[in-house]
């Protein structure tokens, strides 16, 4: 199994960091540092290294350095799944379109080539009220699980939301073309069957994987997951065509409801994430603060176990301000899997002491505003 890892880190104009050149040999790295130090923004670094917009889902103007020039830059030597990379992305400046991205100093069209060479899973303290959230919440979430494993689908998601938006155009204007109705809804439905599959099939794998691994005496929960979504459903057991035919009907009789809504009101673009506290038979939403965390924690190391048996190598996982929430038990039990995993990771925290189990064998950096110090 290939084990991708972040040998060099440089950050220029990104967030805190003015410029940041970070050598790293470890396969487990942590940065410790009071809150507002820059720890968080070092993994929120790493995640541009996949589609979207990051860990923080932040704007682009707002990673530059306020002191900057408004443009800012993250690169990486990787040695990865095609040997030794430089991977770079970033803003040329404050009007400058879009990212940039480029492999091994050339530009490339999007991050989904950065997938040639790794992938990523991360949790944050912002995914805490994942169960207790909104549906789009948990939506999210999933389709970054199905992006780790299939590195087109971001693109099907953000496409699906662009013709969903250009129907709801149309629908709003009562004198419009019904053959450009017809074609918008061709458009949706065959794009909403590629997301729901996607997600469907990804779903399926990591139940399927999870069921394999329960062990009653694991401190981590396992979960058991469901899609609350008609297509992500009809796809297992019906062939594709049949599926997009019945949604597409579904929207052409749909449409003065839809009007009056202002929005579509049925597809994958509303589909819920079912999760279950396994042990307890419980919805996760019931479940304590502590049980929550726990589940989520098992989940997340789940799907990274799904990544690497689905895509040939392991991801890259980025926690961070996981430990300082558990209790040494739980904590231990993290570490002690993290390692046995072999993939790369990168830990935060406040507390340094929240590390000591692992002091010896990880690269332990402090992080003061603008600097990383091992």
């Amino acid at each position: 199994m290939i084990s991708p890892r972040i040998t060099r880190l440089i950050l220029t104009s990104f967030r805190s960091y003015p410029r940041l050149d970070l050598a790293v040999d470890a396969g487990m790295v942590v940065l410790t540092g009071q809150n507002g130090a820059g720890k968080t923004n070092v993994l929120e670094a790493i995640s541009l290294f996949t589609q979207g917009k990051g860990l923080r889902r932040a704007d682009l103007e707002d990673m530059a350095s306020e002191d900057g020039p408004g443009s800012f830059a993250v690169a990486a030597e990787v040695e990865g799944a095609l040997g030794l990379a430089h991977l770079g992305t970033g803003l040329e400046g404050p009007d400058s379109g879009p990212r940039k991205y480029r492999v091994d100093r050339q530009p490339v069209s999007s991050a989904t080539s950065f997938a040639d060479h790794l992938r990523l899973v991360w949790l944050t303290p912002s995914m805490d009220g994942l169960f207790s959230g909104s549906a789009g919440e948990r939506r999210r979430f999933l389709d970054r699980l199905v992006l780790a494993v299939d590195a087109g689908h971001g693109t099907r998601v953000n496409a699906l939301e662009r013709a969903l938006r250009s129907r709801n155009r149309l629908l709003e204007d009562p004198r419009a073309d019904q053959r450009w109705l017809d074609a918008a809804e061709h458009e949706v439905a065959d794009l909403a069957i590629a997301v729901a599959a996607s997600r469907a099939d990804t779903v399926r794998r990591l139940a399927g994987l999870i069921e394999e691994e329960i062990d009653p005496a694991s401190p981590f929960p396992h979960a058991r997951i469901a899609l609350d979504g008609a297509i992500e459903n009809a796809v297992l057991d019906e062939p594709a065509l049949a599926v997009e035919e019945r949604y597409r009907q579904t929207l052409r009789e749909g449409r003065a409801r839809d009007r009056a809504a202002g929005r579509t009101l049925d597809g994958p673009h509303l589909t819920d994430l079912l999760v279950v506290h396994g042990p307890k038979g419980i919805a996760a939403e019931r479940a304590s603060t502590g049980e929550q965390k726990a589940l989520l924690l098992g989940l997340v190391l789940a799907h990274a176990r799904l990544v690497a048996r689905l895509a040939g190598m392991t991801p890259i996982v980025l926690l961070d301000e996981v430990a300082a929430h558990l209790d040494p038990m739980r904590r231990a039990a993290l570490y002690d899997r993290l390692e046995s995993f072999g993939a790369q990771v990168w830990l935060t925290g406040a507390d340094p002491s929240a590390f000591e189990a692992i002091a010896g064998r990880a690269a332990v950096y402090r992080v003061t505003p603008g600097r990383v110090e091992g």
